[in-house]
């Protein structure tokens, strides 16, 4: 099990660090709505691979069976490995070229919030809230971690448990004749 799971997350968080990597220099031109957009779409592309691991493991290792249990058991340790690879990616990133993100994504909130008629009082308070979370996001690793783990983690557990209840099938007891 430990083979595939290693290869199927490691592809798995490649994928979905490479497309952040790719889209995340355009951030700018792809705007935070399209961003969210695009961002989900690469973490469920990453996590196609939680199925086809399943399926591996069913064919190779299970001679075409697996219970939902192990199915669970091997898609969720490949979305853990590629959620892994996912914050140590948006780590490398978010220290290197994107530092400033915490102050546009503030500052995008705010236009919003002016844009959807917020009272001035309204406006300051959001600014205040987002600059108290930036200010623990940036000073503490684990917070910054925690964060960005929260992001792919709960697309990789839906895909796991759908790919499981697809993909179990138990073996048949044969009667004799």
């Amino acid at each position: 099990m430990k083979k595939i799971v290693l290869t199927f997350g490691l592809i798995s968080g490649a994928i979905s660090a490479g497309l952040m990597m790719a889209t995340m220099g355009f951030i700018d031109q792809i705007g935070f709505d399209r961003g969210v957009i695009v961002g989900y779409t690469a973490i469920v592309l990453g996590f196609l691979l939680v199925f086809f691991g399943i399926r591996s493991y069913r064919e190779n290792v299970g001679n075409g069976y697996i219970s939902f249990g192990r199915a669970f058991q091997v898609g969720i340790l490949i979305a853990l490995i590629s959620s892994i690879i996912y914050v140590v990616t948006w780590e490398i990133v978010f220290q290197n070229w994107l530092y400033d993100f915490p102050e546009k994504y503030t500052n995008y909130m705010i236009e919003q919030a002016r844009s959807s008629g917020a009272s001035a009082e309204e406006i300051a308070r959001q600014r205040e809230e987002w600059n108290s979370t930036w200010a623990l996001y940036r000073s503490n690793f684990l917070v910054r971690a925690a964060f960005t783990f929260i992001e792919p983690f709960p697309v990789g557990l839906l895909i796991t448990l759908v790919s499981a209840a697809i993909l179990k099938r138990r073996a048949t007891k044969e009667v004799p004749a």
